[in-house]
Order: C-alpha cells, then sequence, then structure tokens
C-alpha cells in the first residue's frame, strides 16, 4: 500500500512515516503542503496522511480537491493535527475526511485507525 504524508513540518513527516514502517508501511511519498501533494498525487496512491494547518492549501481543503477528482472519491483520508476541539473533528468529518487522530499519537494508534479505515473500505 502506498501512502502519501502531507504536513508542512519536516519532523512530523518523518515521525508519520517512521511510524507507518513501524507498523509494516514502507511505500510513502511526501510533501510539504497540500498544493504539492495535489501534483504527487497519481494512482499509485491509496492512502493520504494530512494534517490540517499548512500554508497554500489546509488538509481540510486538500480533502475536498481529492473528492473533487474523478475516481478519487473513496481515497482514504486520514488527518493528524493538534486541532482537537469537538467542533474541529465535526468539520474535518463534514469534509469528508474519514478519520482523525489528534497529536501526540503513538504507531499503535495509528495502525489502528487504518486498519479500520481499510475494514470499512472492504465493507463498502
Amino acid at each position: 500500500m502506498k501512502f502519501l504524508v502531507v504536513d508542512d513540518s519536516a519532523t512530523m513527516r518523518r515521525i508519520v512515516v517512521n511510524s507507518l514502517s513501524r507498523i509494516g508501511f514502507q511505500s510513502v511519498v511526501e510533501a510539504c503542503d497540500g498544493a504539492e501533494a495535489l501534483e504527487k498525487l497519481d494512482d499509485s496512491v491509496e492512502f493520504v496522511i494530512t494534517d490540517w494547518n499548512m500554508p497554500r492549501m489546509t488538509g481540510l481543503e486538500l480533502t475536498q480537491a481529492i473528492r473533487a477528482l474523478p475516481g478519487r472519491q473513496q481515497l482514504p483520508v486520514l488527518m493528524i493535527t493538534a486541532r482537537s476541539a469537538k467542533e474541529d473533528i465535526v468539520s474535518a468529518l463534514e469534509s469528508h475526511v474519514n478519520n482523525y487522530i489528534v497529536k501526540p499519537f503513538t504507531p499503535q494508534v495509528l495502525k489502528e485507525k487504518i486498519d479500520a479505515m481499510r475494514a470499512q473500505a472492504t465493507a463498502a
């Protein structure tokens, strides 16, 4: 499975990539914001992990742009962000983010969310 990890913080991208590696996922493409993510999004990407707050294009804007692409409406999008307010989580879900993790997180939490999203996708 190929992941697209999107975060304006190189340190946070490294944490996510290392966490993915620890739970068995090696194929990762990185982007520093939503605009770069759209440039790197190709048919080989099967899963997007994005931050919310980024320059040029936020994670919500990225998710909405992905949902507008032909054939990509069902692409799993997981948001990892420091925004923990209930209304933020609701906004993300209303923007068609599939699931949400509040920073900080553990590789185990990441694995559980990915597994749940994959199970949901195969059940649909």
